[in-house]
């Protein structure tokens, strides 16, 4: 009978119901990619990027031939960094876990309005708070820069809002107010109620951003600093976006992670053979070696020595090097002139045809 009476008592009843509903978000909530990435769940875009950078190199494939532990890892590794990389996604994600991103917002879990208000309380969602602004602006990099990765500094003069004397009106609302207009009679009116809420100024203050170039970064990518954007009186600050833009190169041109250049060679090293070295963005030295005819516009492939690729930096792209020939300037003697007949051997006559068409 005590038994009974224990397990059908409020008290014990609330803890079970508590206990049960834990257990279903807990289910519900699926894996913990921040644990997965081994980040705080206040991490910003470049933080998930570069973790998930570092674990990729060591859990990839490649790596672990047969070890089905890693490539278990290796996945849900992919699954967190494509979630908590796109800012919708991640939304949905922390405020529904992963069942949310598989049936759309509030269709996963038919709960989620009991659920939502018994934790809550029934108060406003995070997003109703007013936001400030987002600053985008350009950053202009090097192309050894993209290749290498390096830092950059900011200097962000930032205006913030910071507390003075006195009071001001603030979160201004408007409510239904009730007003009985005699016995049985009562009328519906609305009223602006407003908080009092200590003064502020606007002083602008200096901070020093550092802003990683990441290896193999493309342009167009972007760098985020949350909260460093145009401030809110009544609420939170927005977002400051970099945008990568390349600057030109002298040597390389950049085409996705494969690189272009042209080499001039005389008229004798396309015919008889040279070797050359070029230097690369890193430093390094490309070996070329030719030991037969070039022709101008002929055309070489240097396998993986193109541009970092930015999500696996253990693959490249590849190096495509074209050949201009120079010709000598001045004019020959005919006696030049018949002893190059002799050696190249090229009697047949010159011939008209649509290039542009290959025929």
């Amino acid at each position: 009978m005590l038994l009974k009476s224990n397990m059908s008592s409020p008290g014990t009843i609330s803890v079970l119901l508590f206990a049960f509903c834990m257990l279903l978000v807990q289910c519900l909530a699926g894996r913990d990619f921040y644990r997965i990435l081994g980040v705080p769940k206040n991490a910003n875009v470049n933080q998930i990027k570069k973790a998930y950078r570092n674990l990729a190199k060591s859990l990839h494939p490649d790596k672990n031939l047969g070890d089905d532990l890693a490539t278990e890892k290796f996945q849900d590794l992919g699954a967190a960094y494509e979630v908590l990389s796109d800012a919708e996604k991640r939304k949905i994600y922390d405020k529904h876990g992963e069942e949310g991103l598989k049936d759309g917002v509030g269709r996963h879990d038919p709960f989620s309005s009991f659920f939502g208000d018994f934790f809550q309380g029934g108060r406003p969602d995070e997003h109703d708070v007013p936001r400030g602004a987002t600053i985008k602006m350009n950053l202009e990099v090097t192309l050894e820069e993209l290749y290498n990765g390096d830092f950059v500094e900011v200097a962000r003069h930032k205006p913030v809002f910071r507390q003075t004397r006195g009071t001001r009106r603030c979160n201004c609302r408007q409510e239904m107010q009730t007003i009985q207009m005699g016995p049985g009679r009562f009328q519906m009116t609305q009223r602006e109620v407003c908080d009092e809420c200590p003064a502020v100024t606007l002083v602008t203050e200096e901070k020093l951003l550092e802003i990683e170039v990441e290896t193999g970064m493309a342009p167009g990518q972007e760098v985020t600093f949350i909260g460093e954007g145009e401030p809110h009186m009544d609420g939170e600050p927005g977002d400051l976006v970099f945008k990568i833009i390349q600057q030109p190169h002298k040597v390389f041109e950049r085409r996705g992670d494969d690189l272009y250049t042209n080499v001039t060679i005389s008229l004798q090293q396309a015919l008889t053979g040279f070797e050359m070295d070029i230097k690369h963005l890193d430093g390094h030295l490309v070996h070329v070696t030719r030991d037969k005819v070039t022709w101008p516009g002929a055309r070489i492939r240097k396998k993986d020595e193109g541009m970092i690729h930015y999500d696996n930096n253990n693959l490249r792209g590849t190096l495509y090097i074209t050949f201009d020939v120079e010709f000598p300037k001045g004019e020959l003697s005919n006696a030049d002139k018949e002893t190059l007949k002799d050696m190249l051997k090229q009697m047949s006559e010159p011939k008209s045809y649509n290039g542009l068409r290959g025929y």
